[in-house]
This record gives structure tokens, C-alpha cells and sequence, in this order.
């Protein structure tokens, strides 16, 4: 069980790094999109897009880093009245809902995956992005949110209070 806990927060860390590279990505293209219209008067014609990519890809794969290290919000009024073993149920309970819609999501949107990759499918734009590519991406990040959900709750079910976030107000 330590080895899963291990290898989830493992994955979550590398899709924090990854979005953190994205992040940096779109800056690098919005600051060469701003040389190309103010020195050359010219564009990439893709900047708006690709940021847009940027974005998705960015906030899915940093979900299942900011889950471990206890940064999604969270509504504390309740969590920090009720006694810690009541604590314990609501924190299972929430990780059961997010692990089920989170699968929902999933289910969803493999599907346009595959239905993006048989019929070819590309952005309406200059650089014709096959649409698979950041939809995968964003499949790829809703996985690794599942596997951390599934962390959240072994370490809950077991008491484990060091890793249990901090409620928030």
C-alpha cells in the first residue's frame, strides 16, 4: 500500500512539473508573439490557441499535486467542527464522490479521444492541431486527480492525519 501511496504522489509531482513546463511554454510564446507584432508587425497566428491549450493542459495536470499537498479549496465550517473521527468519514465520503465524478469525466472524455483520433479531427485554426492532443491531455491530468482521490482516501481510511489537508475557509 505505502508503494501505491508513493507512486501517486510520485505521478501527481510529475504532472505539477509538466504544467509548470506548459506554464512556462506560454510565456516564452507570448513573448515572442509580442517581439513578432511590435519589431516585425507579424504574428505566429496560433498564440491564442495554443495559450488556450496551455491553460487546460496547465490547471489538469497540477490537479492531483495541488489534492496531496492540500491546495484545492475546501470548505472548513464543517471539517473543522465535527470531531476527528467524524472528520475522517467526511474526508472518505468526499474522496468516494470526487473518485466517482472524476471517472464520469474520464469515461467522457476518453471517449472524444478516440472519437477525435478515428475521424481525424483538427482545430479550425492556422496549425490544425489534431483535437486528440489536448484532449488526452486533459484525460492524462483527470487520471492522475483519480489516483490521488484514490490516495486521499487510503491515507484517511487509515488515519493518517499527517497527510490530511488543512481546511480552508
Amino acid at each position: 500500500m505505502r508503494i501505491y501511496l508513493a507512486v501517486a504522489d510520485h505521478l501527481a509531482r510529475i504532472g505539477a512539473y509538466l504544467a509548470g513546463a506548459v506554464l512556462v511554454g506560454m510565456v516564452a510564446l507570448i513573448l515572442w508573439e509580442i517581439v513578432l507584432r511590435s519589431v516585425f508587425h507579424s504574428s505566429t497566428f496560433i498564440m491564442d490557441e495554443f495559450v488556450g491549450y496551455g491553460v487546460a493542459a496547465a490547471t489538469f495536470m497540477a490537479l492531483a499535486h495541488a489534492l496531496a499537498q492540500g491546495q484545492i479549496i475546501r470548505v472548513g465550517l464543517l471539517i473543522e467542527r465535527v470531531p476527528p473521527r467524524a472528520r475522517r468519514a467526511l474526508e472518505v465520503l468526499s474522496a468516494l464522490i470526487g473518485m466517482m465524478t472524476v471517472a464520469v469525466l474520464i469515461h467522457f472524455f476518453w471517449l472524444r479521444v478516440v472519437r477525435a483520433w478515428t475521424r481525424g479531427s483538427v482545430s479550425n485554426s492556422v496549425a490544425q492541431v489534431p483535437m486528440w492532443i489536448p484532449e488526452a491531455i486533459v484525460t492524462v491530468g483527470l487520471a492522475l486527480l483519480w489516483l490521488q482521490l484514490l490516495a486521499h482516501l487510503i491515507r484517511n481510511r487509515r488515519g493518517d492525519v499527517r497527510h490530511m489537508p488543512p481546511a480552508t475557509h
